[in-house]
């Protein structure tokens, strides 16, 4: 009950939060949809912060390090921390400067100039949302779990259930609609405004008590490195990136230990993940995604100006780094934790995405774990709030306002579509995560991801090259679409966890094939006007 008085204290001031950010309103689409492009570099970057890093940074590492061992830092931290900024720098300038000077609001308005073509929208906009909606089933999927697994025992009378960890819980159905609503209230009357406040508050939120978790359960342990010997003894594999034949017979040597004997072994020892150094290497890609993420494409063009970019280029990589350590390492440990000589995790426990939550409900008090809840919480919400915003806008200014009313929409009338479209998406997002709620975290995340890699060529042709043409374009998106979805449906729609192609990661194979597409098919196709090329690459 402490937990849920606690959760429900911090959605409440969240919401005045973000309704007292409604005040500034000034009834515009502009100022709705980028906040009059008048964000500073604080809120820029705690903003761009707060929308990387979803469910799958906190819920999501957690569950993949138990899983797989002290890798998924390298896999995908490691290089975010360095692309994440490199597309700052790279791509967040340029398109908020040509954002700026031609008054773009969404990817789709600067696709469109770009390549001199009115109906490229038409066919990105259902690969953006098909992409986006995934992202937004992770979030309400891993605060439902969180809610779930941390408030068990608060209402008995009221949730019973027929298993005891969840007997009195509030129920997953419950805790996911609850996130749903206090994030779709303060968008829905706040804006991209209201979200940047949101985001900047949740990020700090989430990174203070991060870093508190983390300690306290180290505490518990008896320390990092007592409980980092207790993963030697039992799960070694889990200290190595890539686990290697040695480690497999270790691996069986101490199972027929456990075997033989079940009471002396406390713990049944988790059989190595190997992954070959190519697939480590080709993780890499993934975070390229960045650069075609359109709720992020949303919050640079909210940019005050270029300077704005300096903060977040500089402090991204080190603020990735205090956030993902943590996690990974409660998840490495909790591989081989002991208290009063019992494991923590059950050997055998089924749901990832619950590990950092049981972790936190049992290695802390019920005061601590409610505030921790609610930093995982913020985590989630503080990227929900982005995407939910960014695919209604998407919808209002080129759906509704360019294709069906060719741009005779009001102010009013756009924001009013903006807020509809954004309820039908929370209400089918909500919907599909109640049917769903066991997919895992992390994989779900790296295919889509991948997807929205597999598009970077396009952005970066889009703003480097000058002879990359209309046709082009459209080869890149639709091999891009059509690629991703044969490999995902080939790894048994993400299913299998260590597929691979040509010992590669599936995101290396995406982005050769469009970008094969886009060059070849631009390079035997018309060049662009010498208007557009002097549009975008004149002075």
């Amino acid at each position: 009950m402490i937990t849920v008085v606690i959760v429900v204290c911090y959605l409440g001031l969240l919401l005045g939060l973000g309704l007292f950010s409604s005040r500034s309103f000034r009834g515009t689409s502009a100022d709705y949809f980028l906040a009059s492009r008048g964000i500073g570099p604080f809120l820029l970057l705690m903003s761009l912060f707060g929308t990387t890093m979803t469910a799958f940074a906190l819920v999501g590492s957690t569950g993949e390090a138990f899983k797989g061992g002290i890798g998924a830092y390298g896999k995908m931290a490691s290089w975010s921390g360095i692309i994440h900024s490199a597309c700052f720098f790279f791509i967040g300038i340029k398109l908020w400067s040509l954002g700026a000077k031609h008054g773009y609001v969404t990817q789709i308005q600067f696709f469109r100039d770009r390549f001199e073509s009115d109906k490229i929208g038409i066919v990105l906009f259902p690969i953006l949302v098909g992409l986006v909606i995934p992202y937004l089933l992770i979030g309400v999927i891993s605060s439902g779990t969180v809610i779930e697994n941390l408030t068990g025992g608060a209402f008995p009378g009221l949730f019973p259930s027929d298993n005891p960890r969840f007997d009195g819980a509030v129920p997953y159905w419950l805790g996911a609609g609850v996130i749903c609503l206090v994030v779709l209230t303060y968008v829905f009357f706040g804006g991209v405004r209201g979200t940047a406040w949101a985001n900047a508050f949740q990020t700090i939120v989430f990174m203070i008590l991060g870093c508190v978790t983390f300690f306290v359960i180290a505490d518990k342990l008896g320390g990092p490195q007592a409980a980092t010997e207790l993963v030697r003894e039992y799960n070694p594999s889990r200290l190595k990136s890539i686990a290697t034949d040695a480690d497999q017979k270790v691996f069986e040597k101490k199972l027929a230990h456990w075997e033989k004997d079940k009471k002396t072994a406390i713990i049944k020892p988790q059989e190595p993940e190997s992954i070959s150094r190519l697939a480590f290497f080709t993780y890499m890609f993934i975070p390229l995604s960045v650069g075609m993420f359109p709720h992020l494409f949303q919050h640079w063009l909210t940019a005050k100006s270029a300077k704005s970019f300096r903060l977040p280029v500089i402090a991204h990589p080190l603020m990735i780094m205090i956030v993902w350590v943590p996690c990974v390492l409660i998840g490495v440990w909790a591989t081989s934790a002991i208290m009063d000589g019992r494991f923590v995790i059950p050997p055998d426990f089924p749901k990832q995405n619950a590990v950092l939550a049981v972790m936190v409900k049992k290695m802390t008090s019920p005061i601590l774990g409610g505030f921790l809840t609610a930093g995982i919480l913020a985590a989630i919400m503080s990227s929900l709030d982005s995407q939910f915003l960014c695919i209604g806008s998407i919808f209002s200014n080129d759906m509704v306002g360019h294709y069906l009313s060719r741009d005779r929409l009001t102010d009013r009338q756009r924001v009013l579509v903006g807020r509809l479209f954004v309820v039908g998406i929370v209400l089918v997002t909500y919907v599909i995560a109640v049917e769903w709620k066991d997919i895992g975290v992390f994989p779900m995340a790296v295919w889509c991801s991948s997807g929205f890699a597999s598009l970077f060529p396009l952005v970066f042709a889009s703003l480097y090259w000058k002879r990359v043409t209309k046709l082009g374009a459209y080869a890149c998106v639709i091999t891009a679409a059509v690629v991703w979805f044969m490999l995902f449906r080939d790894s048994g729609w993400g299913a299998n966890r260590s597929y691979l192609v040509a010992g590669m990661m599936p995101v290396a194979t995406i982005i050769g094939c469009s970008t094969a597409a886009l060059v070849l098919v631009s390079l035997v196709t018309k060049p662009p006007s010498p208007a557009t090329i002097d549009k975008f690459f004149g002075s």
